[in-house]
């Protein structure tokens, strides 16, 4: 773990200068792979590293653990309530959706504005808290929380990531809480991908587990190949160029 830590935190140095950069902005939900990415910004950047607290219709304890994640690493943090733009735009859609995930994905969609307006203004680099258990289910937002520069945990399975959150003594409400993406109220990422965590991360470790769990990860992995990529370039032929 100790050396897995220094070579993320030298690889997030490295990629900073690569940019001519000069820090981290990451957002900071209350969980785990964000408590870690902040963890590991920090040590990072001790003094240009900013987390972004951004309730959204949120449940109030993601907000307090995600104060309580900033003290204990012990990173600058702003908070910036998005209920308001959230409601002002559902309003100026004026279309009444019954699709809960539309409505849903556009959390993660103001979230990543937000964070590129600080990014922008500090000159520093979006990080993702992205892990691979996530990405290769695509259990992730397009252009939310995908959207970002530098993806320092996204080569950590879930399981990998809780022994990174031990290592970095992440508090223990953080490490045993169930995991979110703060969707909907009561939202779970293992209720609503239908197995666990500790299932999915086997299968992608041993290419083993139950049938009908292999079966439903495949297609999803399948499904979400389009998120894991860049949107497809038309190529024309050469008798099509002026």
């Amino acid at each position: 773990m100790d050396k897995l830590c220094r070579d993320i935190v030298n690889w997030l140095q490295e990629k900073v200068k690569e940019a001519n950069a000069e820090g981290l902005v990451f957002g900071v939900s209350g969980g785990i792979d964000s408590a870690v990415v902040a963890a590991l910004a920090k040590r990072a950047f001790p003094e240009n590293s900013l987390g972004i607290i951004m309730p959204c219709h949120s449940n109030p304890i993601d907000e307090e653990h995600g104060f309580l994640v900033a003290n204990s690493v012990g990173i600058n943090v702003k908070k910036v309530d998005l209920t308001k733009v959230y409601d002002q735009l559902i309003e100026s859609l004026n279309f009444e959706s019954s699709n809960k995930m539309a409505l849903a994905n556009i959390k993660p969609r103001l979230r990543m504005t937000t964070l590129y307006f600080y990014a922008q203004n500090y000159n520093y680099l979006v990080v993702g808290s992205g892990n691979k258990s996530e990405l290769t289910v695509g259990y992730f937002t397009k252009y939310g929380d995908s959207g970002v520069d530098l993806m320092p945990i996204g080569s950590l399975t879930k399981t990998e990531v809780r022994k990174l959150a031990e290592f970095l003594n992440i508090p223990r409400v953080i490490i045993e809480k169930a995991p979110s993406a703060g969707l909907w109220e009561n939202q779970t990422d293992e209720q609503e991908m239908g197995f666990s965590y500790d299932v999915l991360d086997n299968y992608i470790k041993n290419s083993t587990g139950p049938k009908d769990i292999v079966e439903k990860i495949d297609i999803m992995y399948k499904r979400s190949e389009h998120k894991r990529k860049m949107a497809p370039i038309f190529v024309p032929d050469s008798e099509d160029l002026l």
